[in-house]
């Protein structure tokens, strides 16, 4: 595909998520969304009017489309991303990449001898509040993490459990973040596996803590990091950061000063340490998403998300859950 040429980008799946991906890709610029795909005839009827473009059969999609988003349930996730897969269109998979985690690996080889991008839509990755930790941590020497992924009972029904939709997001994040393996999990739940709580340790001795819950009476998306020299707070929905630090403040005791990476805005907590706060950027980690999406189509650059790191993460979740379960059986982590 040409860096230059106008993109054709195509949904297959328009429910709740796949609306929005919908709107993102006629939204881009240089960007045609080319046609919805639904087996609900009349939904993707009405969101291709929305958006001035066809609702299409999913074959005639596929011959017209460079990039296309998968957002179906999970169980069709391995067939439609390898049908796309070998049509040498570049998919972008919402998550959970799959299923089974050997169809992951499967889809993974066969992107990689077609050279076709496959990304896969863990959306927290764009949140400016998680880029902008990620600078942060450069420098520092993660020890501990806790992340919490909250919320009261959902109207709408949602096939996946509490950790396939909630905690995986936060599994991929800490994974992000992380750079070591890790060799031990235990979990645990209440609620029908509404609440889960789930512990990892990693090779060389970073530990954490991740709870989901779909019975928790308010929202709370948080995580924090103990870190060797600071202690540093996540707040995903308000998109902010704050970093602990018990070194006494600049001489100067300016309220904005220059550290690491960007500017950062300073103020004595009351433990007479300091607190940094990070500016954060904007942007609709959506669009942000599917945009780099677009951009890796293009390019041939390896995707922020790769396939790879989507398989990781459901491994991962598919052990807490096995693990979560009344009197588990452990089984190979690979």
């Amino acid at each position: 595909m040409s860096a230059t040429a106008t993109t054709r980008a195509g949904v297959i799946g328009v429910g709740s998520m796949g609306q929005n991906h919908a709107r993102v890709y006629a939204e881009l610029p240089d960007v045609e969304l080319v046609g919805v795909a639904d087996t609900d005839e009349q939904r993707a009827n009405e969101v291709a009017t929305r958006h001035d473009t066809d609702a299409r059969a999913r074959t005639d999609l596929l011959t017209a489309v460079d990039v296309v988003s998968i957002a179906v349930p999970t169980a069709y996730h391995y067939d439609l991303a390898r049908e796309c897969i070998e049509a040498d269109v570049a998919v972008l998979v919402e998550k959970p990449f799959v299923a089974d985690p050997e169809d992951g690996r499967e889809l993974c080889d066969l992107a990689d001898e077609r050279d076709v991008t496959l990304q896969v839509g863990h959306i927290e990755r764009f949140n400016p509040a998680v880029e902008a930790v990620a600078s942060v941590l450069a420098d520092e020497e993660i020890l501990a993490f806790d992340a919490r992924r909250l919320g009261a009972p959902r109207e709408r029904d949602i096939k996946d459990g509490a950790v396939m939709d909630l905690m995986i997001h936060d599994i991929d994040v800490v994974c992000s973040l992380v750079d070591d393996e890790i060799d031990r999990v235990n979990a645990v739940s209440t609620e029908g596996g509404r609440y889960v709580d789930a512990q990892l340790g990693f090779a060389e001795g970073a530990v954490g803590s991740l709870t989901a819950s779909r019975v928790t009476q308010r929202k709370i998306r948080e995580l924090t990091i103990t870190a060797r020299d600071c202690w540093i707070v996540v707040d995903y929905i308000h998109r902010s950061i704050d970093v602990h630090r018990q070194s006494p403040p600049e001489p100067d005791d300016a309220p904005y000063t220059e550290f690491r990476s960007g500017v950062w805005r300073r103020g004595i907590d009351s433990n007479e340490g300091i607190i940094e706060q990070p500016v954060v950027g904007d942007g609709e980690p959506l669009k942000k998403e599917i945009a780099s999406f677009v951009e890796c189509a293009r390019t041939g650059r390896e995707p922020v998300v790769s396939a790879a790191d989507g398989l990781r993460a459901l491994r991962i979740a598919k052990r807490i859950d096995r693990l979560a379960e009344p009197n588990p059986v452990e089984a190979d982590p690979r």
